[in-house]
């Protein structure tokens, strides 16, 4: 049970959104006090057992029909797994969530309120937005986003215009990266009757539009002051990726796998640097 629980959160995946929390609240507050402490442990472990654990357990019949299931890509969680998953996830989640609205203000309650629906919304029966064609990009991105809007939210953070184009920007790439990420499971979808952005416009036209995506985002990025607008750069590696599979067919959309795998460690890459850039802007807003 207990390995059952590890692969449902994904580790790999942990920092995609304990990161976002993190940064946004270190560079905001410039200190580490209970309620960074707290937020990043949440985001780390019980929001990512939550979200996964939820789509594993009520995704079951299709993933058994999808070769990707079964590993760091997502768990292939057995049915006597299923009521425990649920249980251990809410479980865990709660003890956070009432320390941190203890800590909060009412618009950092808000701002949790969406990530917490989006996590639920995404997989679970009747709302299932990720069968709801542009709305499951919409959700996904919010995954990863709503943790640094809170960590700005609850940092009493001021937002500027460069706040709001990077924001807009870590947006953008969510819509890309999830509709990427829906190219792979074009075929086991369809076949289970799953709709997703990707199902509905076609393997070649979903590649193109997160190319489109990717990019949007960083020339958003260009607004930026420096060193800022340096991270625009980081957009080449995930259009490099997306790329070689601008001609890709519906018969075809699983070799797309091969873009994703790659995606999984350029986001290590990207986080690295994007780490070294926000050192660069604190060490430079001290010394101004």
């Amino acid at each position: 049970m207990i390995r059952a629980l590890l692969l449902t959160s994904r580790p790999l995946s942990w920092v995609n959104t304990a990161y976002p929390f993190a940064a946004a609240y270190l560079l905001a507050t410039g200190r580490v006090d209970a309620a960074f402490v707290v937020g990043t442990v949440f985001f780390l472990v019980p929001y990512n057992l939550a979200m996964y654990g939820i789509n594993d357990v009520f995704d079951y019949e299709s993933d058994l029909r999808n070769p990707r299931k079964g590993g760091v890509e997502g768990a292939l969680l057995r049915p006597e797994h299923h009521r425990a998953t649920i249980v251990t996830a809410i479980a865990a989640c709660v003890p956070f969530v009432v320390a941190l609205v203890v800590l909060g203000s009412p618009l950092s309650w808000l701002v949790l309120a969406v990530s917490l629906f989006a996590v639920a919304a995404y997989s679970a029966p009747v709302l299932r937005f990720k069968e709801r064609p542009f709305l499951d990009s919409i959700t996904s991105s919010t995954h990863f986003v709503s943790p640094a809007v809170y960590g700005l939210v609850l940092a009493g953070a001021e937002w500027t215009p460069a706040t709001w184009a990077a924001i807009g920007a870590f947006f953008l790439w969510g819509l890309a990266s999830h509709a990427f990420g829906a190219v792979q499971d074009v075929l086991p979808d369809r076949e289970a009757g799953i709709g997703s952005v990707a199902t509905v416009i076609g393997a070649r036209a979903t590649v193109r539009l997160a190319l489109v995506l990717y990019l949007a985002a960083g020339l958003l990025l260009l607004v930026l002051p420096w060193p800022g607008v340096l991270a625009a750069v980081l957009a080449i590696p995930y259009l490099a990726m997306v790329a070689p599979f601008w001609n890709v067919t519906d018969a075809d959309s699983a070799r797309a796998n091969r873009g994703w795998r790659r995606f999984l460690w350029i986001n290590y890459a990207v986080g690295f640097l994007v780490t070294m850039l926000l050192i660069a802007i604190a060490v430079l807003g001290a010394g101004g």
